[in-house]
């Protein structure tokens, strides 16, 4: 990495101007360590600011000043800024290999922007610096194989999976009393159902594999800070159901934490959360209401509603219309002749939308209002379905979600 030398002001020591640029130089390590490390490199832009640079900045910030204190930074003041951020990266199953990467990378980086800052009379100080530099680099390095070690060996990830496979057992009906000692997590009679659905990765790669393994740390520590440790997850890092252990009558004050889920978990994941909620459901009921809530979830993915949390009832109709039979066969033919022909679909959805306001309508498709006129006419007379009936169009709208949902269902 080349840094273009700044102007020196008076006598200003190096470990001091150094200071004085270290929020700029911090996110510049990050860049060009996890940054530009694949497969990290190819997650999304922020992935690592929000838990990674605060820590870049405060270790980088007190190894600088004791550089300019002249006293040693020991590895346990090293240990109390990186053990938090390795843990998790241990957690997620973050390849070792690619941390230890990327950490040189950001310490190449630092050591080029002290060079760059140096002028020949501080040759001295600058072997001084990159000195300590050095010695940070083998506590950090260090500290992160250490913490890989005890976080693979520790009881966390066994109580973990532990109380995974008691979520699984309970949500398909089995017998669980064994699974619960195992998992040191005593059964309740009731739990809230909550599925949890984001909208699906394209691909498997290494980087989706990393979100989604990040995914699922985040969301049991969330789910634990909210249930003191007695969630159960089964989470995949696009989909799954948590069962919250519901010891008394679900008070207004937890509704509302849990209303506030789907706004934290869509922040922190960067993309839309959907969250479908059953209440208090007896434990016998848990897989017939984890199977509705799932479905529930799904309908507000593809339907394209906002992220947020939703109940049965927010999608009745729906829910109601995507039940397998021959009525919804039939509905779904209505459309057919349709599909061919993707700007008829367009102007139908924009009708629906906007009703009787063509001029608003035809605005959405950025055609003229003749031209939006003329294609409600041509789906009435490839359908035989008016669209300005209004029976017609409740008609067609209930057809139009399930072409959405169930694609291969309009095909003859």
């Amino acid at each position: 990495m080349v840094v273009a030398p700044s102007p020196v002001t008076g006598n200003v020591p190096l470990v001091t101007r150094l200071l004085t640029r270290w929020p700029q130089i911090a996110e510049r390590m990050l860049a060009a360590g996890l940054g530009a490390t694949p497969p990290a490199a190819d997650l999304p832009d922020g992935h690592f600011t929000a838990e990674v640079l605060p820590t870049i900045y405060a270790c980088g910030r007190a190894v600088l000043q004791a550089i300019g204190e002249q006293r040693e930074f020991t590895r346990a003041e090293v240990a109390a800024f990186v053990v938090p951020v390795a843990e998790r990266h241990a957690e997620d199953r973050f390849p070792l290999a690619t941390l230890i990467e990327a950490i040189h990378g950001s310490a190449q980086s630092v050591l080029a922007e002290a060079a760059a800052l140096a002028t020949p009379e501080e040759k001295d100080e600058l072997v001084t610096v990159g000195s300590r530099l050095l010695d940070l680099l083998m506590h950090i390095n260090l500290t992160v194989v250490d913490t890989y070690t005890e976080v693979e060996q520790s009881i966390y990830n066994a109580e973990r999976e532990a109380r995974r496979e008691l979520c699984t057992a309970l949500l398909r009906g089995l017998p669980a009393d064994e699974l619960a000692a195992r998992a040191d997590t005593p059964l309740t009679d009731r739990y809230t159902v909550l599925a949890i659905h984001l909208r699906p990765d394209r691909q498997s790669t290494p980087a989706a594999d990393l979100l989604a393994r990040r995914r699922i740390r985040v969301l049991h520590r969330t789910l634990d800070a909210l249930t003191n440790g007695t969630a159960l997850v089964a989470f995949d890092g696009s989909a799954g159901i948590a069962l919250l252990p519901n010891h008394s009558e679900v008070s207004v004050a937890d509704a509302a934490r849990y209303a506030d889920l789907a706004t934290d978990l869509t922040a922190q994941f960067g993309t839309p959360v959907f969250l479908a909620e059953c209440r208090a459901v007896a434990r016998p009921g848990l897989p017939e209401a984890a199977e509705q809530a799932a479905e529930v979830a799904t309908l507000a993915r593809l339907l394209d509603r906002p992220a947020g949390r939703y109940h049965l009832d927010d999608l009745l109709l729906e829910y109601q219309l995507t039940r397998p039979g021959p009525a919804r066969d039939r509905l779904a033919q209505r459309i057919a002749p349709l599909l061919r022909n993707p700007h008829l679909l367009e102007a139908l959805e924009a009708h629906l939308q906007f009703g009787s306001d063509r001029k608003a309508a035809s605005a959405r498709l950025h055609v003229h209002p003749n031209t939006f006129s003329y294609r409600l006419r041509r789906i009435a007379e490839l359908t035989g379905i008016d669209p300005g009936e209004p029976g017609n169009s409740r008609m067609l709208a209930a057809a139009l979600t399930i072409h959405r949902l169930y694609p291969a269902a309009d095909i003859a």
